[in-house]
């Protein structure tokens, strides 16, 4: 019979895992509160309720997976023999075999959907499959096509899904939902009388710098050539504002590109791709700018000026950009760097001196500031490694093993800094982290929450925010403020609402 062993679930996790044993249950809870023991619950009461069943556990990334294989050798009973890690790189021949020998099978979605998809896998015989990092579960991600086909198989199915940020607007919530086949919602915040006692406290600090004059002309010939893009799509009713945000720009791109391919072929509907793609790059160079460092921006730059697509030539005709070029030209010789970089050398400098034990988490976007800023903190003495994804086209990357390897050092102390993109934000077992350092901004509240859930999981802890004063840094900040406290009053009406219904139930029953 499998139990737990060497924890004690506290009383909101029991709570939670018994309504989850029974239905189909989203679960919706701060980062650090414990979603994987409330998995591991069920799964137990699964395994004792059917004996000769199998439990399914994907997680988007190995880091993660390897976290939840090591959760059920740690906690539950089942031996080292009963449990297995798939991933892709194992061959499909092999996978086949381990998914009939294991019982509780820990892997990638993709793996997962591949393997469906061939009938390298059958999910008959699976009690129970748990969605980790659940927000993802949306579009044609795997998760949406494993839940459908486990729904159409298994004999006793359950579905368990576990976030700690499903997303800023009821649509999104309910295609989740909808694509999980969610009966049961279980939602705590940090206020709830039983998780308030468990949470460590988060101070927040908001450091600003100001753009160099010599860089905030640089902005200005940008945003001016960014208004003729964005005043010609205006005009002509392809957008109905004047300031769209990226994603908007992007959707147009879509959707003019396919309306192209479609056979419209008219002279306006062209301009609208030149321009929507003006647009775009045009945006992304400002936010290297502001955000980033004059490297970045110049690299980008370059690439575009060496394309040979028909946009990017456009753009450099124009003679504002080739006075652009110039101005970094300067900038670069005069060796005038994007102030965040001085700032976060010093924050990190007097963190390190008062506590030699300090652990940090410096959060970047792009893999060239990740670099060069473990670069300055080494200059200075400080210990600092980097966490970076796989490796794409330019070849730059970090294996899975590596990922998992310096996860471990750094929770065995074995240096101070960990400054990391966006897969350090996900579900990482980062124990006791002293601060989390946000090198930029991201217009994500899921990105955002996972972010700060890197502190005071399990002492209290402080979250810096870096900010560019008057530009995207700030507005970025915004937009995922007040995204998140949007998520914060869905999750409370959804909550409501099920608790008025729940209670209706129980009065007609």
């Amino acid at each position: 019979m499998v139990s737990l062993k060497d924890i004690e679930p506290r009383e909101y996790q029991k709570n939670i895992a018994e309504t989850a044993s029974r239905k189909n249950t989203l679960v919706v809870l701060p980062t650090g509160m414990g979603k994987t023991l409330i998995a591991l619950l069920v799964a137990i009461e699964r395994l004792q309720e059917f004996p000769d069943s199998k439990i399914l556990v994907m997680a988007p990334t190995r880091p993660l997976n390897a976290q939840h294989k090591k959760s059920f050798e740690e906690f539950t009973d089942l031996t080292e023999d009963e449990i297995v890690l798939v991933t892709g790189k194992i061959k499909p021949e092999e996978r086949s075999e381990l998914y009939e020998k294991f019982k509780v099978i820990v892997a990638t979605p993709q793996t997962i959907q591949n393997d469906l998809e061939n009938g390298k896998i059958s999910l008959d015989n699976f009690s129970l499959v748990v969605f980790d990092e659940a927000h993802r579960c949306i579009k044609d991600y795997a998760y949406t096509y494993v839940a459908k086909k486990y729904k159409e198989r298994a004999k006793h199915p359950l579905i368990l899904g576990l976030t700690a940020s499903p997303g800023g607007s009821f649509e999104r919530i309910g295609e989740i939902k909808k694509n999980l086949f969610i009966e049961a919602v279980e939602i705590r915040t940090e206020a709830d009388q039983d998780v308030e006692k468990y949470v460590k406290s988060v101070d927040r600090d908001w450091i600003y710098v100001e753009l160099p004059e010599e860089m905030k002309m640089v902005k200005g010939i940008l945003e001016e050539m960014l208004k003729d893009s964005v005043y010609w799509l205006r005009e002509h009713h392809f957008i109905f504002t004047y300031r769209p945000s990226k994603k908007m720009l992007l959707y147009l791109q879509g959707k003019v590109a396919a309306k192209y391919t479609q056979g419209s072929k008219n002279y306006s509907l062209i301009w609208a791709m030149i321009r929507s793609a003006e647009a775009i790059k045009l945006e992304h160079a400002l936010e290297l700018l502001e955000t980033q460092d004059i490297f970045s921006l110049h690299d980008y730059l370059k690439k575009l000026e060496a394309s040979n697509k028909r946009t990017d030539q456009r753009l450099f005709k124009d003679p504002r950009m080739k006075e652009v070029m110039k101005l970094i030209e300067t900038i670069q010789k005069n060796e005038i760097e994007h102030p965040k970089f001085e700032k976060l050398k010093y924050i990190v400098k007097d963190l390190t001196r008062e506590d030699p034990g300090v652990k940090i988490i410096v959060f970047a976007n792009y893999r060239a500031t990740v670099e060069r800023i473990t670069d300055i903190l080494r200059k200075e003495g400080i210990s600092s490694e980097i966490l970076i994804g796989q490796a794409t086209k330019e070849g730059k990357g970090m294996t899975q093993e590596k990922q998992i390897e310096i996860l471990r050092r750094f929770r065995d102390g074995e240096f101070s800094v960990l400054v990391g993109t966006s897969i350090s934000e996900e579900g990482l077992d980062v124990p006791a982290v002293d601060y989390a350092i946000f090198y930029e901004s991201v217009p994500s509240e899921i990105r955002a929450i996972q972010r700060r859930g890197r502190v005071g999981r399990q002492t209290a802890g402080k979250v810096i925010f870096l900010l560019t004063r008057g530009t995207r840094d700030e507005a970025y900040y915004w937009a995922a403020f007040h995204k998140e406290k949007k998520m914060k009053g869905i999750l409370l009406d959804m909550r409501r609402r099920l608790k008025k219904r729940n209670n209706l139930k129980d009065w007609i029953e």
